[in-house]
Formats: C-alpha cells, structure tokens, sequence
C-alpha cells in the first residue's frame, strides 16, 4: 500500500485545511486510517483516526470539534478538514493505515499503523 497525503499549506489562523490522503496498491477499505502530524523537534503525535466503516471516529483533545476525519472506501481515499486552525498546529500532517482494523483504545498510537504516506505541510500563522 502506497499513501500520499496532499491539501497543505499556509494558511492564517482562524482558516480551514482540507487535507486528503490517496491510497494506492491495495483497498483499505477494511483497515483503520488515521492521520498524525509531527512539528519540528517534537515526537509523532495522533490528530483522528476512522475504522473501516467510518463510525466511531476518535480524535486528540485538540482536534475534537474542529477536525473532521472521513472517508470514501469506494475511491480508496480518506480526508482531513481542518478549521479554526491555530499556529499550534502547524507541522507536516501524515496518513496512515492499519493493517487491519483497531480498536479505539489503540487507535491512538502510532506503532499500530504499518502503512504511512509521506506528509504534507501545514503552516499556520500568526
């Protein structure tokens, strides 16, 4: 499975992001997906992730209410919007995909993911 995540930039704070991540290799319509960001000098850290039926999606304390994580099985692709963006937010944003479906409660952790696309940048200013 390849996965290349896309929609970074720059943006304002107080704007919005869409980020999307395409699959491409294999279907993973049957696998948790799950997106992470890493800033600069800080460790991997867990935003949303979606099982494979995209109900009980699960996010970061941060992202809760103004993230959403979604996806469509049937184009292999899975989205992040993200609005009321804050410069805390700022890092490269990264897909990734299970091997199989996660429970929530390990949803979280990245170890979990076998498969990762190669980032997108995300920058917020000031």
């Amino acid at each position: 499975v390849q996965l290349q995540a896309s929609g970074g930039g720059l943006v304002q704070a107080g704007g919005s992001l869409r980020l999307s991540c395409a699959a491409s290799g294999r279907t993973f319509s049957r696998n948790t997906v799950g997106w992470f960001r890493q800033a600069p000098g800080n460790e991997r850290q867990f935003v949303a992730s979606s099982p494979w039926h995209g109900g009980h999606t699960f996010y970061a304390n941060f992202a809760e209410g103004r993230f959403t994580i979604s996806r469509d099985n049937a184009d292999n692709t899975v989205t992040l919007q993200m609005n009321s963006l804050e410069p805390e937010d700022t890092g490269v944003y990264y897909c990734a995909a299970a091997k199989g479906n996660l429970a929530t409660i390990i949803a979280r952790d990245a170890r979990q993911y076998s498969y990762w696309g190669r980032g997108t940048q995300v920058t917020v200013s000031s």
